[in-house]
């Protein structure tokens, strides 16, 4: 019986949560139309063989309204999550560069995580008119701080390291320190920083649009489903939340798995912890 090492593990739990995670992003459009279909001849079925998450008082299919809502989230995840780690990246970086931006920086991070982050998230989704793009710019434009003050702090941490200071000695341009130390170092911090990101944009995403403030009611996004079936837990309903409520939790716990082997995958010496 093969026995595999901590490496090895990682490597295949990296891979089948990243299958399952594409798998539920791509399968969002293809059941679009099969989530939005009403039918009430069978509305507020309970879990069954036809329908293994029920039915709503719409009798719609939850299973299908929960894939799409979920890819929906991953989507907004994925976009949102981006633009934080590019943001995080420019500024961390000019921040560990340059005296004069790190002080900028360092007030504009502080700034930010001053204020409580959903409240920050609902503010700038109200700034923006809500709905998709609000959504866009509340989650992508209050989740940059953490990654931005790792990364500074690697970048700090780098410029100390001896054979930068003997590149910078030896007259090594920027350029080429940049190319060949820099980048290097920091694009593993940036990919794990980047996955990381995923689970708490999904949750603030599903989070603002449970409480009224995000995706608007006609897409089939979690939160909105979860907002929408409180109404009917005290009629004994208790489907219409406790599966699409799992499914994120879940979805939620993958990121974070995919993350954290990532980062172990990256970084060897962290394998043997």
């Amino acid at each position: 019986m093969r026995v595999w090492n901590r490496r090895q593990a990682a490597l295949v739990f990296f891979a089948l949560a990243s299958a399952v995670l594409l798998a539920v992003a791509l399968c969002g459009p293809l059941l679009a139309g099969r989530a939005a279909e009403t039918d009430f001849s069978r509305k507020n079925l309970p879990p069954c063989l036809a329908y293994p998450f029920g039915t709503d008082w719409l009798g719609r299919d939850m299973l299908a309204r929960t894939l799409a809502g979920l890819s929906l989230s991953i989507r907004l995840g994925g976009l949102t999550a981006g633009v934080s780690a590019l943001a995080a990246l420019t500024l961390g970086t000019a921040a560990a560069l340059w005296r004069r931006a790190d002080c900028a920086v360092s007030w504009l991070i502080d700034l930010v995580m001053g204020i409580p982050h959903i409240l920050l998230v609902m503010l700038i989704a109200l700034a923006w008119g809500r709905g998709f793009a609000g959504v866009t710019a509340g989650v992508a434009l209050s989740h940059w701080p953490v990654l931005a003050r790792v990364i500074r702090g690697e970048i700090l941490q780098l410029r100390q390291a001896p054979y930068f200071l003997a590149a910078e000695k030896l007259g090594v341009s920027w350029g080429q320190m940049m190319r060949n130390h820099l980048l290097p170092h920091m694009l593993p911090q940036f990919f794990v920083g980047l996955v990381l990101l995923f689970p708490h944009a999904i949750l603030h995403e599903a989070s603002i649009t449970f409480l009224g403030f995000g995706l608007p009611p006609e897409q089939p996004a979690i939160g909105m489903i979860l907002s929408e079936s409180m109404g009917y837990l005290a009629a004994g309903r208790w489907w219409l939340a406790l599966f699409p409520g799992g499914a994120l939790v879940l979805v939620v716990l993958l990121f974070a798995g995919v993350g954290e082997r990532l980062r172990r995958l990256l970084d060897p010496a962290s394998i043997h912890e």
